[in-house]
């Protein structure tokens, strides 16, 4: 397989592996604009299909780690006809590779086992890549690292992604433009909250600051229900409105 790096100079015309067409690429594409200047790499198969991986400095990650020094990976991501092929292998040695060449103490990734899991890595696959175990959120998801760097302190979560939840009653969901799914599904779920009577505060993250302190431990899609954490899973309407136990 071949690959190769979207930058600001070929992403209006490169297509971006998971992204939906037509708006939903856009708002990803313009996520993207903007992290490239903080050094996020989006590396993906020549050939057009869902494989890929997208890695940034953590300081700069928008997800609520400590963790500088240290590249965090925001997503990797192989499905479909790629799958099976040995392609994640191909995508997560680059990023070490890239690691090592900027004298990072390491790469770490959110992960999940089971049906939590979702968009999020496979635990087991990283364990078998060499990864550890250095901090796990109360809603299952841990972070794993590699190290790099001998006795390097492993990153941890903040305590708001250590013990994720909110004060407000009914649903309150965090989203991002960092997956474009987020741009079709949210106002669907919105409108279907509203035409059910449904309590729904929608939080849209637009700055890094902001997504460094989401009170859970995945920024793009988290959704709360009474206080507690639900979900990470990107909902559609029917799926949300039988989570809020109507069904048609």
């Amino acid at each position: 397989m071949n690959y190769i790096y979207i930058t600001k100079e070929n992403i209006d015309s490169e297509h971006i592996c998971c992204a939906m067409s037509g708006k939903q690429s856009l708002a990803k594409k313009e996520w993207l604009k903007q992290r490239f200047d903080e050094g996020l790499v989006f590396y993906r198969s020549k050939e057009r299909g869902k494989c890929f991986i997208e890695y940034i400095p953590a300081e700069n990650a928008w997800v609520p780690i400590e963790a500088d020094g240290w590249l965090y990976i925001n997503c990797l991501w192989i499905a479909g006809s790629m799958k099976g092929h040995g392609y994640s292998n191909d995508l997560l040695s680059e990023c070490v590779r890239d690691a090592g060449a900027q004298k990072k103490k390491g790469v770490c990734i959110l992960c999940a086992g089971g049906r939590k899991r979702e968009f999020l890595a496979d635990p087991k696959f990283l364990a078998y890549k060499g990864f550890k175990t250095a901090d796990i959120s109360d809603c299952g998801i841990s972070l794993m690292y590699l190290p790099l760097v001998p006795d390097a302190a492993p990153p941890e979560f903040r305590e708001c992604a250590r013990h994720p939840g909110v004060s407000e009653n009914g649903f309150v969901l965090y989203c991002t433009d960092q997956c474009p799914f987020t741009y079709y599904w949210v106002p669907r779920v919105s409108e279907a909250a509203k035409e059910h009577g449904i309590p729904l505060k929608v939080i849209h993250v637009t700055d890094k600051e902001t997504a460094q302190n989401v009170p859970a431990p995945v920024t793009t899609y988290a959704l709360f229900r009474d206080g507690k954490f639900l979900t990470q899973s990107i909902q559609s309407d029917k799926k949300f409105l039988a989570l809020a136990g109507i069904t048609s």
